[in-house]
């Protein structure tokens, strides 16, 4: 509850519209349901209907953790509204104490749309369903190979449940056709990556961790464009860990920037995952630059494409660019980047040390004509540039430009 009010007691959090607390798993009793096999929550730690008002008073937005199945110790149970039990609908083990649905079955979406009117009537604004495959590798369950049916319950159950619920779907997904036209037709975000975050560490994430993100992030967005040239879902690169010092983040200042660089421009869920007890005021800003949330904005509609520099090529590169756009005005965003040497997940293989030079033209970038480019973080107007974007980068650095067609 304390990390959730500083979304609404901090002025510059709560005008930069961060309003999704989310809770993880854990809030949910583990090994059985209702009276009609639904999801309830754990008493000994939440009231959820009590939260959700507290939330909504405070103009915040609340969320839940699921994953797929029943309880296996529910099958005797009866679906709401129907005489049909659950085990004779659900059977298998999928390695998280449920069974495996039948999704040919209709009682199959009654009991999805008894569980989410239930979240519905406690004021839930925000689903994120776990666990799902195609995808969710190296999962250490026994999950079925096609999930797919899960995320088409839930994104009926919802619909039909009259509330405006987010249905977000997790992790690193399937991105063929096939499946990419099911998650972009029934849920909001996808998961790219798998977590980034340091399980059980005394720091948040490394920087291994978040090279691998962002070549999960190129791979996605390269192999999904091409099905189609406007997307209606958005990429989930996992929480922002950008708000805290390096001594809690465990990254550096540059890292940090460069990460909040790579969200914004991904489109990607800004959902924050720091300590918000214990912000600094480097962090503080990223997180509510207006010029960088104006950045978002845009990139909402488009999404970031890899452009190497010297080639315009989409490979992974240690020295990359990327350009959000541009659209019909002209309008556009461009990333430059030294991610540093590969630590082994970046998918670039290369080890170049210190500061690079790292230039990037209009050719590379698929641009044509003058533009006025304003750097975002440094909050400097660079003026019309005409045929290529040149900046030193340490390890670890990147820039964040905003540009817009010139007359000159």
């Amino acid at each position: 509850m304390t990390q959730c009010d500083v979304l609404s007691t901090n002025a510059a959090l709560k005008a930069s519209d961060y309003v999704y607390c989310s809770l993880d798993s854990g809030w949910s009793v583990g090994g059985n349901g209702d009276d009609f096999g639904r999801i309830i929550a754990d008493s000994s730690k939440f009231d959820i209907p009590a939260l959700a008002d507290h939330l909504h008073n405070e103009g915040l937005k609340l969320g839940v953790y699921v994953v797929p199945g029943a309880f296996i110790a529910d099958e005797a149970k009866t679906i709401l509204g129907t005489s049909v039990t659950i085990g004779s609908v659900c059977s298998g083990d999928n390695g998280l104490a449920r069974c495996n649905f039948d999704y040919s079955r209709p009682e199959v979406q009654q009991w999805h749309n008894s569980v989410v009117d239930q979240f519905a009537s406690w004021g839930v604004d925000f689903i994120k369903l776990d666990f799902i495959t195609p995808g969710s590798p190296s999962n250490g369950v026994n999950l079925p190979p096609d999930l797919s049916g899960e995320v088409v319950a839930y994104h009926q159950a919802i619909a039909q449940s009259g509330r405006q619920i987010r249905l977000d779907i997790s992790w690193k997904l399937d991105r063929s056709q096939q499946f990419f036209d099911i998650w972009e037709t029934n849920a909001e975000s996808m998961r790219t990556d798998q977590d980034i975050n340091n399980g059980g560490a005394a720091t948040f994430v490394t920087w291994n961790t978040i090279q691998r993100a962002i070549e999960n992030y190129r791979q996605y967005i390269t192999t999904v464009s091409a099905y189609n040239s406007t997307l209606t879902i958005y990429p989930d690169m996992d929480n922002l860990f950008v708000g805290n010092a390096a001594s809690v983040s465990g990254v550096t200042d540059d890292e940090r920037e460069t990460i909040m660089t790579h969200w914004i421009g991904a489109a990607a869920n800004l959902i924050i995952g720091s300590d918000l007890t214990n912000l600094d005021d480097f962090g503080l800003n990223l997180l509510t630059n207006s010029a960088a949330l104006a950045a978002a904005d845009f990139t909402a509609s488009f999404p970031m494409q890899p452009r190497n520099p010297g080639t315009g090529a989409q490979s992974a590169q240690q020295l990359q660019a990327w350009i959000a756009g541009p659209d019909s005005t002209g309008e556009a965003v461009v990333v430059i980047v030294n991610y540093g040497p590969d630590e082994g997940q970046g998918g670039f293989g290369t080890s170049l040390t210190g500061p690079q030079t790292v230039t990037v033209t209009w050719e590379d970038l698929r641009i044509q004509g003058s533009f006025n480019v304003f750097d975002v973080w440094a909050g400097e107007d660079l003026g019309s540039q005409g045929a290529e974007l040149g900046v030193q980068l340490g390890e670890g650095q990147s820039v964040l430009y905003h540009l817009n067609r010139s007359n000159s």
